[in-house]
């Protein structure tokens, strides 16, 4: 089964830049209809989406985030990654990778989840 870990710092300072790997297994990150996304939740509020990377390389933002967000893989690893430029202390959330095939995806539904990993920004 696909299977995804988060890692990266659990605290930031305010006007840097975050940046989380997601390290994948049981699946190639190539995987021609597979799509791979980070998902973020602040405390009280809903889930959302932030961007994703397909299997071919293509890549699509939150146009809310689309300015500050970076997403990018290392097919040799089967990695892929966030940088989250400019951070504010609303960016302070559990930060997600997530996965499944495009359709899927497109309908809102990932079937596959990393544990999240607690981001502070500091204030």
């Amino acid at each position: 089964q696909v299977q995804l870990q988060e890692s990266g710092p659990g605290l930031v300072t305010p006007s840097q830049t975050l940046s989380l790997t997601c390290s994948v297994s049981g699946a190639s990150i190539s995987t021609r209809d597979y799509a791979w996304s980070w998902i973020r939740q602040p405390p009280g509020k809903r889930l959302e989406w932030m961007g994703t990377v397909t299997g071919d390389g293509s890549t699509s933002y939150s146009p809310s985030l689309e300015m500050r967000t970076a997403i990018s893989r290392d097919t040799s690893k089967n990695q892929f990654f966030l940088q989250l430029s400019s951070v504010i202390p609303e960016d302070t959330a559990v930060y997600y990778c997530a996965a499944g095939r495009a359709r899927s995806i497109l309908q809102g539904t990932y079937p596959f989840w990393g544990q999240g990993t607690q981001v502070a920004v500091s204030s």
